[in-house]
């Protein structure tokens, strides 16, 4: 996993602990080029952070 900042760690974990559905729904809403409501104060390198990241976690799950 990469180094992130706490502010993209914390993004991360909150979506996550959302449980999978919010996450892919997230990972759909970002890559429309939306923001979710957790991202919303975050710059686009750092929502681009956060969606790369949600998508790595996904890849786990979808794998199986």
């Amino acid at each position: 996993m990469p180094t992130y900042s706490l502010k993209i760690n914390q993004r991360i974990e909150a979506v996550c602990e959302a449980g999978c559905g919010v996450v892919r729904a997230s990972i759909a809403t970002l890559e429309s080029g939306h923001s979710v409501a957790l991202t919303d104060d975050l710059n686009s390198e750092e929502t681009q952070q956060v969606l790369l990241e949600l998508k790595t976690i996904m890849s786990v799950y979808d794998e199986h």
